[in-house]
């Protein structure tokens, strides 16, 4: 299966931040949206990195409430794993698993088209196994 086929990622608009937002901007928007990370995206449209829960959490841990008021682009991670729509599902989570990363935003001709996490990838798989198991139970039954 590839990650195209993901049928979350055709009806869900994607969500970004701009790296100039402050972190309590980004964990409303998380919030808001009931979702674990965002991508950041300049004014042109760039990923330029992808912050997380686990990004928000450290700051907060480290610097308390003041971690709030810093800006997206000092904390966020400026690595960023990424996928392409044609890449199959056991390819991302390979990706996710190696790099220990649980969003991967998925790009097409480089530009960002939408993020996925492990949770996707998992109920995918689950839901293509399932598929498969009763095909071959209407194939055995005759």
């Amino acid at each position: 299966m590839k990650i195209a086929e993901i049928g979350k990622l055709q009806n869900v608009k994607l969500q970004t931040i701009a790296p100039e937002k402050t972190v309590l901007d980004a964990s409303r928007k998380l919030v808001q949206y009931n979702i674990g990370a965002l991508p950041v995206c300049d004014a042109e449209g760039n990923l330029v990195g992808i912050i997380t829960e686990r990004d928000i959490l450290r700051v907060t841990a480290k610097d308390g409430g003041d971690g709030v008021g810093h800006k997206v682009a000092a904390i966020m991670s400026r690595k960023v794993h990424s996928c392409v729509a044609d890449d199959d599902i056991e390819t991302a989570m390979q990706v996710m698993t190696d790099q220990r990363v649980r969003h991967l935003p998925v790009l097409r001709d480089g530009r960002l088209v939408n993020i996925i996490s492990i949770g996707d990838l998992v109920k995918a798989t689950l839901d293509e196994s399932q598929e498969e198991n009763r095909h071959l139970r209407e194939y055995v039954a005759g």
